[in-house]
């Protein structure tokens, strides 16, 4: 035992000199764009307190470039002490991606979203007709090209800014889940630049979508038909504002007791506008959150956790029990923390500030306040 506990006490004293001497390497890295006040090193951080001797872009480019042969990653932000570089050890990863797995989602989700949108195991069986299961395609492929549009929009614009990042991961969802799919995500390997460019790669995937979304869903309702609504339970699909608006200036005003029956397509576009609503929640890492931190920067965590209780009030009110699924998803698998970009001090640019608060109000336009509900 006194000869294990010797070794590990000579192998951390060897890792903290090992420390001390990247710290020094580091602290003489900075001298030209920092002046150092106060050093620390909190676990594998090390972290400098000072005055920034240049504007936080320069910085960040001399930085990167001195601390990455180290083996480190700064991060430039202010606290209540004045300016604060954080050096974490490198935070990007350059494993290569697997594109067969993106690929294999990719068409599963299309075999599920045709299933889906066609009704098979609830109006008939797809194993004696499968022929039917051709029904199905128009929604598959609306649905996928609204999803796809806003993934891609997200990769794009992060390969733009030299960010690394994985391809769409699609997810197929079976039966009896209504829509055949829950979206598509895509995983960021590095940090964000900073709040401009986070903006840009949040904001690209919802705006992007909506470019698809939109016209299928005029195109879908030009297709559809207004009818009697039938005595018995039935599916609805709530409308928000904006589909609201859509069915007005397509329809009028519909007579007491009739509804429009959607055709495939502005379903697809209806759901489009609903995932489009949820990843505009200003929470943890969905694309809200991310459009948040860029707007508020370290209050993003209480809008967040606003946003949540605001999801549960909204479920007692219209007694929809959506929100609280929805609710708990979001504390559950999303929770409330958002990774700070390497630039945390440059300001968001007043044109993004605009539309950053543009697509926050969006939400309330693209949200039906009860979004499935059986009659």
């Amino acid at each position: 035992m006194r000869l294990w506990s010797s070794r590990r006490a000579e192998a951390s004293a060897s890792a903290t000199d090992d420390l001390l001497i990247v710290e020094d390497r580091l602290r003489g890295s900075v001298h030209d764009v920092f002046a150092v006040h106060e050093r620390q090193i909190r676990g594998g951080v090390i972290i400098f307190r000072g005055e920034l001797l240049t504007d936080p872009a320069r910085a960040l480019d001399v930085l990167l470039a001195r601390f990455r042969p180290l083996g480190y990653t700064p991060f430039v932000r202010r606290d209540a002490t004045g300016a604060v570089i954080q050096a974490w050890p490198l935070a990007e990863t350059l494993t290569p991606q697997r594109v067969g797995i993106n690929v294999l989602l990719f068409l599963l989700t299309c075999l599920s979203t045709v299933v889906a949108g066609s009704g098979a195991f609830l109006s008939f069986d797809p194993l004696s007709e499968p022929h039917r299961l051709l029904t199905g395609v128009p929604f598959a492929v609306t649905l996928l090209s609204i999803l796809g549009t806003h993934e891609f929009g997200h990769y794009f614009t992060a390969r733009h800014y030299h960010a690394s990042v994985t391809l769409p991961y699609f997810i197929p969802a079976p039966p009896p889940l209504l829509f055949g799919t829950l979206g598509a995500v895509i995983k960021m390997k590095s940090p964000a630049r900073d709040r401009n460019s986070l903006f840009d790669i949040a904001a690209a995937g919802p705006l992007a979508g909506l470019v698809v979304a939109l016209p299928a869903l005029w195109l879908g309702l030009a297709w559809s038909t207004v009818a009697r609504v039938p005595p018995g339970e039935h599916l609805s699909f709530g409308d928000s504002l904006l589909m609201q608006l859509l069915v007005y200036l397509k329809f009028g005003s519909l007579p007491r007791g009739f509804d429009v029956f959607v055709h495939p397509v502005a379903l697809a576009g209806w759901v489009g506008l609903f995932v489009t609503a949820l990843n505009l929640f200003p929470v943890g890492q969905l694309d809200g959150g991310r459009i948040a931190y860029a707007l508020f920067g370290a209050h993003h965590r209480m809008i967040g956790i606003g946003t949540f209780v605001m999801l549960l009030i909204l479920g007692v009110v219209t007694h929809a029990p959506n929100w609280f699924v929805w609710g708990f998803l979001i504390f559950l698998l999303v929770g409330f923390h958002h990774s700070p970009p390497l630039d945390d001090v440059t300001p968001l640019t007043p044109g993004r500030r605009l539309l950053g608060v543009l697509c926050l109000l969006l939400l309330v336009l693209l949200i039906p306040p009860v979004p499935i509900s059986i009659e």
